[in-house]
């Protein structure tokens, strides 16, 4: 089933029913450091006896802030290693942390990404056919993370060692100048949040957001499939279909999906139709089989 672009999208999933693995694979699973805090590592899974694999990067949520971390993220990056993909599930310094925020919040997703480059040859890893996936505050960092090669190298992250060729957005941030201006919304949280990442408002430090936001940084010329609920009361909907209509102005390939009713931690359930859809998008983005 394909899954719509733009708006109207959401009633193609009404006939769908989640889908178990046809056989679930054997893997493996390593906690790996990529810098010397301790919140500078990730989950690598594997599947056993699978040669080059694809590989799904997932980017825990959380506002940016302390408290919250990848384990949100686990259930997933079980799910798709168990299907055929490898998985590396980062956490991050965020603020709060020591040497949280900006930069250094976007800075440790660049290392922890690029780190991959190490550990391709010993895992064979296709790092040709990597995808980001970010939930809410980490789908902002995900599709960054998908901009970097677009960056100049004095900017935080660029000159990436390894580029994106897909990227997934669940509930996400995409819009962080709109973000922040955000203030009736989930109480302020989202706002006071953004702003909290980079230092201050839009008109404080313009550029800081100019790199940061992915709707600043379109097109990240890689497909993305963009999933939000209309119930989600954390970050509004609207920053996933305006983040959708700008990126395809302007040439990208976007799929969005707007799920009637949804709230902001429904759309990482695994048990839900949306995630099958996801499950067949990965695929045909990638164009060809994990």
């Amino acid at each position: 089933m394909a899954l719509g672009v733009a708006t109207g999208a959401a009633a193609a999933l009404g006939g769908c029913a989640f889908e178990e693995p046809v056989r679930a694979r054997p893997i493996t699973k390593a906690q790996i450091s990529y810098g010397l805090d301790p919140l500078q590592s990730g989950v690598l899974r594997a599947a056993k006896h699978v040669p080059q694999q694809h590989v799904v990067v997932l980017l825990h949520g959380g506002y940016w802030r302390t408290g919250w971390d990848r384990s949100a993220m686990e259930p997933l990056a079980e799910d798709l290693a168990r299907r055929g993909w490898a998985t590396w599930n980062i956490g991050y310094r965020r603020v709060g942390d020591p040497g949280g925020g900006w930069p250094g919040t976007l800075e440790d997703v660049a290392a922890g990404i690029d780190h991959l480059a190490t550990l391709q040859a010993e895992h064979d890893l296709d790092l040709s056919k990597v995808t980001v996936i970010g939930h809410s505050a980490g789908a902002q960092l995900a599709f960054w993370a998908a901009a970097r090669k677009h960056l100049g190298a004095g900017a935080p992250g660029g000159a990436p060692a390894v580029s994106p060729a897909a990227a997934i957005s669940l509930s996400g941030v995409l819009d962080l100048a709109a973000a922040a201006q955000v203030t009736a919304f989930d109480g302020g949280e989202l706002a006071a949040s953004t702003q909290a990442l980079l230092g201050g408002a839009p008109d404080q430090v313009p550029d800081r957001y100019q790199m940061a936001s992915p709707i600043d940084l379109v097109p990240l010329a890689v497909p993305q499939l963009l999933l939000h609920g209309s119930g989600d009361a954390k970050v509004p909907a609207d920053q996933s279909r305006l983040y959708g209509e700008r990126a395809g102005q302007v040439g990208d390939a976007i799929a969005f999906v707007e799920l009637p009713d949804v709230n902001h931690f429904d759309v990482i359930l695994l048990d839900r139709v949306w995630w099958s859809e996801v499950l067949r998008w990965l695929p045909d983005a990638l164009g060809s089989p994990p």
